[in-house]
């Protein structure tokens, strides 16, 4: 599953495991036990199962293979976790999965405890090149889950009627903008050519990042900064969810369909709409310079098209960030809703606040390859009817996310913490 061409040093390895597995447990932290059964939409995950599931990947797809006389903690454990690895083993239904009230949490705590001790004992033993790949893998898996966990969290709490917040507000970390400056869109030119895009290097990333290979861009323009709360505020009150010519046929389908009028977690009308986030209902006055968050690819593209703009490429997005640092509102800020963008750069919002929707379609690149085995079903068999997402979101690790790195869901997913980034017509 990764490209690295040599295993990273043993401590390094051991050092990321125990950081990524602690933050897990650590975002858990604010969630009752009842908070962690909750399956809110068909999309999502209860808490618990992301603790779980997490455990059985290196359980799975290490410790079995590896460890020398390790027993499973529990028999059941490899088909009942397993989220889609068809080749592995059977599973339930995804849908089903806020009905295992068995194991309860505690065993699920049990259950990643023994794993951890079993990684242990394992990088104990001057493990071969291919296990601290795999345990870099697992690492990386299980950042991946940390955002779904928090994405989900989300969706569970807003569905409550009681709209309980996840983490409070602290003084300091206000999400309001509303006393900055509202800067006008800019586009900012790059001349294109001949250009290398995929992943580069000796570090890790994911088959769907490679190989390495060359593509045209003409020149093109791309906005400065995200679209804001605001700006699709403007949208809304002309129309734009009543529009049919500015939705793609089956954009339109889902508006009729959903009874879509406004982004997924808006609440309200015209000027006094209320927008829920996992610190707390906020005002669109307080939000309207933060960028627009969970909308699907659908919106997306029907804004671009009010806007007179379109939505850019993959290749586009990843010729632009290609050399900025990975710096930005990450889950490492700790905010964990989208923020106003720094001002003074050519172009801001790169990393972090919300994943930004492309124009490009998943697929594999020119001889794209996926591993042997069922960690080749990890991105590969999804290369149909998905649309590349680029950059991150306030809910992804820092060490996580390069610009080589393509997200990806499908055009009517709106649980994301996904934005709008326009690029020139």
């Amino acid at each position: 599953m990764s490209s690295t061409t040599s295993a990273p040093p043993q401590p390094q390895v051991a050092q990321r495991f125990r950081e990524v597995r602690l933050r897990t447990l650590e975002l858990c932290k604010p969630l009752t036990p009842e908070d962690m059964m909750v399956q809110s939409c068909a999309e999502a995950s209860p808490a618990k199962w992301h603790l779980a599931h997490t455990a059985w990947f290196f359980e799975s797809f290490i410790l079995r293979d590896f460890l020398r006389g390790y027993k499973l903690f529990n028999s059941d454990f490899p088909w009942l976790f397993n989220s889609y690895y068809r080749s592995f083993a059977e599973f339930p239904e995804k849908r089903l999965r806020a009905s295992f009230s068995r194991p309860g949490v505690d065993e699920v705590m049990r259950y990643r405890s023994y794993v951890d001790e079993g990684i242990e004992r394992l990088l104990d033993t001057n493990p071969e090149p291919e296990v601290l790949k795999r345990i870099e893998l697992g690492a990386n898996h299980e950042e991946q889950h940390q955002e779904l966990l928090l994405t989900d969290i989300l969706h569970a709490f807003y569905t409550n009627p009681l709209r309980p917040v996840y983490q409070k507000r602290e003084l300091g970390q206000a999400v309001s903008s509303h006393s900055a400056k509202k800067e006008c869109l800019r586009f900012v030119e790059f001349a294109g050519g001949l250009v290398d895009v995929g992943f580069s290097g000796d570090g890790f990333c994911y088959d769907n990042e490679l190989p390495l290979h060359r593509v045209w861009l003409e020149r093109f323009g791309l906005a400065d900064r995200l679209v804001t709360n605001g700006e699709f505020a403007e949208f809304i009150a002309d129309g734009g969810y009543r529009r049919s010519e500015l939705w793609l046929s089956a954009g339109w389908d889902a508006v009729e369909q959903n009874g879509w009028k406004a982004p997924l977690y808006w609440n309200g009308i015209d000027k006094s709409w209320r927008l829920f986030a996992l610190r707390g209902e906020i005002s669109l006055e307080e939000a309207e310079n933060l960028p627009v968050s969970q909308v699907s690819y659908f919106e997306a593209d029907a804004y671009a098209r009010w806007a007179g703009k379109r939505l850019p490429t993959e290749f586009e997005w990843e010729f632009a960030a290609r050399g900025q640092p990975v710096q930005g509102n990450l889950l490492d800020a700790g905010r964990l809703t989208p923020a106003a963008p720094e001002t003074g750069e050519r172009v801001s919002q790169m990393w972090g606040d919300c994943w930004e929707w492309t124009a490009s379609a998943y697929l594999g690149y020119p001889g794209f390859e996926p591993l042997e085995g069922s960690l080749g079903e990890y991105n590969g068999k999804f290369m149909s009817g998905q649309l590349v997402l680029r950059g991150g979101s306030c809910a992804t690790p820092k060490a996580h996310i390069r610009s080589s790195y393509r997200n990806f869901f499908q055009p009517e997913t709106r649980w994301q913490f996904s934005g709008i980034r326009l690029a020139g017509k």
